[in-house]
């Protein structure tokens, strides 16, 4: 009773601020059905799900920054933020559990936005080609935050190190002390 009485209070304060448009009928007011449409499509416009990313399991401390620096972007844009999504897997990776998460909210039209805090956090290649397919449906929004994070050229070093490991790993076997040397041999080459 007490939520319904504050709804009443602040859809009249709404109406006498101009947020809501309303005719006023004797001493009740109405409020027209387009105003209504308008007011839910509003109400959706702020549904966002966030989607973060790291490479390996070493960098969990910055899934975790990167998750409360959007958090809080999200917060102070006032943002309702329907679900946090998050992968611990290369960009090349294909199939990523939150990836294909954020398809599925993506396609079914259920949020108005998807938020990232960089382009690569999505993809490592094809972001242009992934946000045209996801204009039809909703908006990337890149909040391109850089504090805290891996440059490009770090999450490229890692992102190389773990398709060499793959590689190294179905043509020598996943024990093998070839692959271990390949792996490190690389590591050598990119960091020097």
């Amino acid at each position: 009773m007490r939520r319904c009485l504050e709804f009443i209070l602040t859809v009249r304060r709404w109406i006498y601020d101009k947020k809501i448009k309303a005719v006023k009928i004797g001493k009740e007011y109405r409020i027209p059905y387009s105003e209504y449409l308008r007011l839910v499509e509003e109400l959706d416009r702020n549904k966002v799900i966030i989607y973060a990313r790291v490479s390996s399991k070493d960098q969990e401390k910055d899934l975790h920054t990167q998750i409360e620096y959007l958090k809080k972007y999200c917060n102070e844009k006032g943002y309702d933020v329907v679900d946090v999504l998050t992968d611990i897997a290369s960009g090349l990776n294909e199939n990523r559990r939150g990836l294909n998460k954020v398809f599925e909210y993506v396609t079914n039209r259920k949020i108005a936005k998807v938020v990232v805090a960089n382009e690569d956090r999505l993809t490592r290649f094809g972001f242009k080609y992934l946000n045209k397919l996801f204009k039809a449906f909703v908006e990337i929004e890149v909040v391109d935050g850089k504090k805290g994070f891996k440059t490009p050229q770090e999450e490229l070093v890692e992102d190389l190190i773990t398709i060499i490991t793959s590689f190294a790993g179905r043509l020598y076997g996943f024990r093998s002390h070839k692959r271990k040397r390949v792996i490190e041999v690389v590591r050598s080459l990119l960091s020097g």
